[in-house]
């Protein structure tokens, strides 16, 4: 059996003269929707492609922006891609499907697990949102909304398809800091969550995703405080636009603060505040862009001192570095092991006795990091040399911190008043200490670190008349 539903579109123009009377002609104007099919019982309620030639979802005869969205995602291909990989087999049907992962009926065959349909080919709206047939029936009746909670043992989410050694990126993300941001935050504050409401913004998927604009709606969105999702994958991936690489909310090939995807948080306290001791905050974008820092009398424009890694050298810019995928093959057999695909987020992460990364402990060490971030078109082909740059980077940022602090250890306490809504130059020198001792601060911007230190000596030693050591000769 085949229902028709259709929409009510009412077109209301009204002409109206200057100083008089105005006529209203209305006229509704009815526009038929495409029939569709009755689902397959054992489907349960999903109601797949409504013209699968056309890549039509029944979803997406009333919902057209989404439509048209999703038509240029990589789920609107996920049955060809599966074809096209030449290692096809029926246990990876149901996650190129509509099926039961992804969605509120894990663990019950629906879709195309459940009838082998072809209307159910792709991941399509209900992939994520669950059957839609009780809502196309009585759309005021159900709100049919998707979760974007993520967890490595947890289900109803992208964490059903995007786990494995084939593309680990839930197991991965799980160990890195974007998995429980609030956590960090609550911790330095003592659990007072009321304290650090400004952090939501970027501790918090629902903050993030609010502060970004994204009107998204979702199962989590009106959470209680204190029950905040991480940085889960929806949060930078738009599940219904194709409009970056990636399906990205927002660009990463831009020095744009304020529009590069990372940079959106990872950009909050470059520059001292006169009225504050507090020293950076997520700094690493006004690093990389020449941004940050106190900048005494004299120092050079903002943009001079740009490194290679925000340069045509590496177009992705912090995701360059950060999201850095690569195979690991057996040590032994040569044959496949595991696939990195970067969600550690780790620029040069530890990698296990197999060459696998993971995030250690706090307070635990790696023996071995992967440089092949680095290496791979940037620092050559010799995976020595990128380990070699940044330790002399680091030393040497190491070596001008301790001079400049000796500098500092000899100014008036009185010069570290911040009450007095001043920025002396002892106070700005302490805080270029502070940005130069951000970990990652060498590869960010490793020549505007140096160069800050060097002029926050010379601006100590001319303000305050202490000497000031001889200048090295840097490694650049």
């Amino acid at each position: 059996m085949k229902h028709r539903t259709t929409r009510y579109l009412v077109a209301s123009a009204i002409l109206a003269l200057l100083f008089m009377a105005g006529c209203t002609d209305e006229k509704t104007i009815f526009v038929e929707v495409p029939l569709y099919a009755d689902p397959p019982s054992a489907a349960l309620g999903f109601l797949g492609y409504d013209e699968a030639n056309k890549k039509l979802t029944v979803c997406g005869n009333c919902h057209v922006g989404q439509q048209s969205g999703w038509e240029k995602t990589a789920h609107a291909d996920a049955w060809k891609t599966l074809a096209d990989s030449g290692h096809s087999q029926g246990f990876c049907e149901g996650c190129h499907t509509v099926s039961e992962f992804g969605n509120d009926v894990s663990g019950t065959d629906v879709g195309w697990t459940a009838t082998a349909d072809n209307r159910y080919l792709d991941v399509q709206c209900e992939s994520c949102h669950g059957a839609g047939l009780d809502h196309v029936t009585n759309p005021d009746a159900s709100q049919p909304l998707a979760s974007i909670a993520v967890a490595t043992d947890g289900t109803n989410s992208c964490s059903d398809c995007h786990v494995g050694n084939h593309h680990p990126f839930v197991e991965e993300w799980a160990q890195s800091a974007h998995s429980a941001p609030l956590d960090y935050i609550l911790t330095r504050a003592e659990g007072d969550l009321e304290g650090t409401r400004s952090c939501l913004g970027c501790h918090t998927g629902q903050g993030a995703l609010a502060s970004w604009g994204i009107r998204a709606e979702y199962v989590e969105k009106e959470d209680p405080v204190g029950d905040h999702l991480g940085i889960t994958c929806a949060v930078c991936h738009d599940p219904h636009e194709n409009n970056y690489a990636g399906q990205l909310r927002f660009p990463i090939d831009t020095i744009d603060l304020s529009q590069n995807l990372c940079t959106k948080c990872h950009n909050r306290r470059g520059e001292p505040d006169p009225g504050s001791r507090r020293g950076p905050h997520a700094p690493e974008g006004p690093l990389m862009f020449d941004e940050a820092g106190w900048r005494p009398p004299g120092f050079p424009e903002i943009g001079t001192l740009l490194t290679a890694h925000a340069g045509s050298g590496n177009t992705n810019l912090c995701a360059g570095c950060h999201v850095n995928k690569f195979t690991v093959n057996d040590n032994e057999t040569g044959e496949f092991a595991f696939q990195a695909t970067g969600h550690v987020f780790t620029a040069i992460p530890c990698v296990d006795e197999n060459g696998i990364p993971f995030v250690p402990a706090p307070g635990e060490e790696c023996d071995t990091r992967s440089y092949l971030a680095c290496s791979t078109g940037c620092h050559g082909n010799d995976e020595n040399t990128a380990p070699a740059i940044w330790t002399q980077t680091v030393n040497n940022i190491a070596d001008d911190i301790a001079d400049l602090q000796a500098m500092l250890d000899q100014v008036d306490p009185a010069e570290f008043d911040a009450s007095d809504g001043v920025l002396s130059v002892a106070e700005g020198a302490t805080f270029n200490i502070g940005l130069a001792e951000k970990p990652g601060s060498a590869a960010h911007n490793g020549i505007l670190v140096q160069e800050l230190l060097d002029a926050s000596m010379d601006a100590v030693a001319d303000e305050y008349g202490i000497t000031k050591r001889q200048r090295r000769t840097r490694s650049r």
